[in-house]
């Protein structure tokens, strides 16, 4: 039995790959099935757009699907940007105009201030349209500068007092123990353990 990953991001693909690889499941990618449709987050919330990606690539594929949406809440920010992390500098903007953005935003606010914690929502569709939520999320500070050559996305600037490094400091396999996915996807596992052994 297949799962459809419905990411076009090949960092989340690894992680993923990593995370739920030894599931009794086959998991593949949109590329792998020749799908290319890149649907626009329409949601207001996470939940929203976790769920419409999930439910339209089942449809699509005719397979298990899981997708997610994650986003970052920054307390000095008032939550923002939230679920318009990835859009947070406008479309097609990169990781790195996103950080510098948020980091001027941040100017000037001292480091007790700078809390932030990032969330992901994972929706697990089967093709018939039903649809399970899990949540996950993981507490931070917001560096002053970019530090580190792993990750993706905000986990530069994404420290974690706990060790003493950013998100992006992390290997994969540390990053995968602490991470917003990681807790996620840990929620998912037995949801996804109970499709695969009774074949859904």
């Amino acid at each position: 039995m297949k799962l459809l990953l419905a990411t076009n991001n090949p960092a989340k693909v690894r992680e993923y790959l990593a995370l739920l690889g030894d599931l009794p499941l086959k998991l593949t990618t949109l590329a792998e099935q020749g799908i290319a449709l890149e649907l626009e987050e329409t949601g207001r919330t996470l939940e929203e757009n976790a769920t419409l990606k999930a439910k339209t690539y089942a449809q699509i594929s005719g397979l298990l699907t899981l997708a997610d949406d994650s986003g970052l809440e920054v307390e000095a920010l008032g939550g923002a940007p939230g679920p318009l992390s990835r859009r947070f500098a406008g479309e097609g903007a990169s990781d790195r105009e996103r950080i510098d953005l948020l980091l001027s935003r941040l100017a000037g606010i001292p480091w007790e201030r700078r809390k932030a914690r990032f969330l992901c929502v994972i929706a697990i569709a089967r093709p018939q349209g039903e649809i399970e939520l899990c949540r996950g999320q993981c507490a931070g500070i917001i560096a002053l500068e970019p530090k580190g050559e792993f990750g993706f996305g905000y986990d530069p600037i994404f420290y974690l007092p706990e060790t003493d490094l950013t998100m992006a400091q992390l290997p994969l396999e540390e990053k995968n123990q602490v991470s917003h996915r990681a807790r996620a996807a840990r929620r998912a596992r037995p949801i996804l353990e109970g499709l695969g052994r009774r074949g859904e």
